[in-house]
């Protein structure tokens, strides 16, 4: 199984559809005002649709960033407002947190190795990074 995409509810179409293509992701579905798709540069998907409301948040979409705070200052720069800045955690990542303008809370970080690999995993497939048993 292969996660294919994440599909958050937008308040505003042409809003957010404009907030995530200033965050870097290519718009590949058009279909106004209920439904938006996008690709990241290494191809996985994600897209919203049109909601009336958006209740309490009980998702946070994380996208990994290779230079996270380059990001950050770019995205700051074009107006882009941030939550927090990034910060190293104690899980190995450095994250940066920030919300879509429906209220969505999203995470900017860089986890390296630590992403698929931190020290605490339970490993039942792979012996190493990148081998399996």
């Amino acid at each position: 199984m292969k996660l294919n995409q994440v599909t958050v509810g937008c308040l505003d179409y042409v809003q957010s559809v404009a907030f995530y293509q200033r965050l870097g992701l290519v718009q590949i579905v058009d279909s106004p005002p209920r439904y938006a798709r996008f690709e990241t540069e290494t191809g996985e998907t994600f897209s919203i649709h049109a909601v009336d409301k958006i209740g309490t948040a009980s998702t946070l979409i994380y996208f990994e960033c290779e230079d996270l705070d380059a990001k950050v200052a770019n995205l700051q720069s074009s107006g882009i407002v941030f939550d927090s800045l990034p910060k190293d955690q104690s899980w190995g990542w450095r994250e940066a947190r920030l919300s879509d303008p429906a209220g969505n809370p999203l995470c900017l970080f860089h986890g390296g190795d630590n992403r698929r690999f931190p020290p605490w995993r339970i490993d039942h497939a792979t012996t190493e990074k990148g081998t399996t048993s």
